[in-house]
């Protein structure tokens, strides 16, 4: 198998085929593939493979030329498939066959856009829910009727298989992975490289119905979106929100859910957590207390309520998991020779 760099982190390889689609596979390059020396020598591997090695052409009609044929998938920690250029041609068996048994050795799986037509014929997804772009989740919810394709979030993690919907929602899960594998740092650098913001939650919509809002609705909602990121301690009613921006309730809760793809109140719990993982992992000196009270929650057990809600652990765990990361990281660093470079957490 030939690998493109001399890194020890975890092995990427994205499956492709011929009529590429390109946007999707530049998504996982450049989050997983790009040279990144500032992460050190333990950042992932990549590599691609095509069912028969060699030239194939992208969808624009650009020659790619593909060195690995499907053995590479032997060796493979994640699997990304990165969209599908024709959702009913039969997937061949030899894919599936792949796949299937990159998963039953413990790989993890996921797909991007159309993508998930290759893990649905590949019975990945069977009795999930799973995602993929708006258009195209009615056509593959009747020919996978065991699957429940969910069209209106970015997202979906169940683990050890993933699926993202359209385009964009793809750098969502991509950035998504790199938060559970390196914490939130990590994904954050690269989020701000791509210059879009560090995390959307899988279950967000979408489709924003009103993507860009009037001008000066937007200035007004953008001055107090900013004041709110700098001071989520303080309880945020949302009457005296509207009030701030000169708008009913009504008007505000539209307006903002327009502008945002969310309500207000989800909105604001969803950076109470960011901001909370970032203390976790980068405060290790904070009590878990303060923390709860520096962003917002009022008490450690409503912290720890909304924490197993949305990302299925305790602060608790999910600082050791961060802290654990950053001592594999650290121990690669002194001695990458003696280490087995095994990233798996205890």
């Amino acid at each position: 198998m030939v690998v493109y760099d001399t890194k020890s982190g975890p092995n990427v390889v994205c499956l492709i085929s011929d009529e590429l689609l390109s946007f999707e596979f530049g998504i996982a390059y450049e989050v997983f593939g790009l040279p990144r020396s500032e992460f050190g020598d333990d950042w992932y591997r990549f590599s691609s493979v095509a069912v028969t090695p060699g030239f194939i052409k992208s969808s624009g009609g650009l020659p790619v030329f593909v060195q690995d044929g499907l053995e590479a998938l032997e060796k493979a920690d994640l699997i990304v498939v990165p969209g599908w250029p024709n959702l009913t041609a039969p997937v061949s068996q030899a894919v599936i066959d792949a796949l299937r048994d990159a998963h039953g050795r413990g790989a993890r799986i996921a797909s991007l856009c159309s993508g998930a037509a290759v893990l649905a014929a590949a019975g990945l997804l069977d009795d999930r829910i799973a995602t993929t772009h708006w258009r195209f989740a009615e056509e593959l919810s009747r020919t996978y009727p065991e699957i429940t394709f969910d069209p209106d979030v970015l997202y979906t993690d169940d683990g050890d298989v993933m699926t993202a919907a359209g385009s964009a929602a793809g750098m969502d899960l991509c950035i998504h992975i790199v938060r559970q594998d390196y914490g939130m740092e990590h994904a954050n650098i690269i989020a701000q490289g791509l210059v879009m913001p560090t995390h959307r939650d899988g279950g967000e919509s979408q489709i924003i119905p009103m993507p860009v809002a009037r001008t000066r609705e937007s200035s007004r909602l953008g001055h107090l979106i900013d004041a709110l990121r700098k001071d989520l301690a303080r309880g945020h009613a949302l009457s005296d929100l509207a009030a701030e921006v000169g708008m009913s309730v009504r008007t505000f809760q539209r307006r903002f859910e327009a502008m945002t793809g969310l309500p207000p109140s989800t909105w604001i719990m969803n950076e109470r957590l960011r901001a909370a993982c970032n203390l976790l992992e980068n405060s290790t000196e904070l009590q878990l207390e303060v923390i709860a009270e520096k962003c917002g929650f009022g008490s450690l057990p409503a912290m720890r309520h909304h924490f197993r809600k949305k990302l299925g652990l305790s602060p608790r765990e999910y600082r050791r998991r961060t802290v654990a990361r950053s001592n594999i990281a650290l121990s690669y660093a002194i001695d990458p020779v003696s280490n087995d470079h095994d990233m798996a957490l205890p």
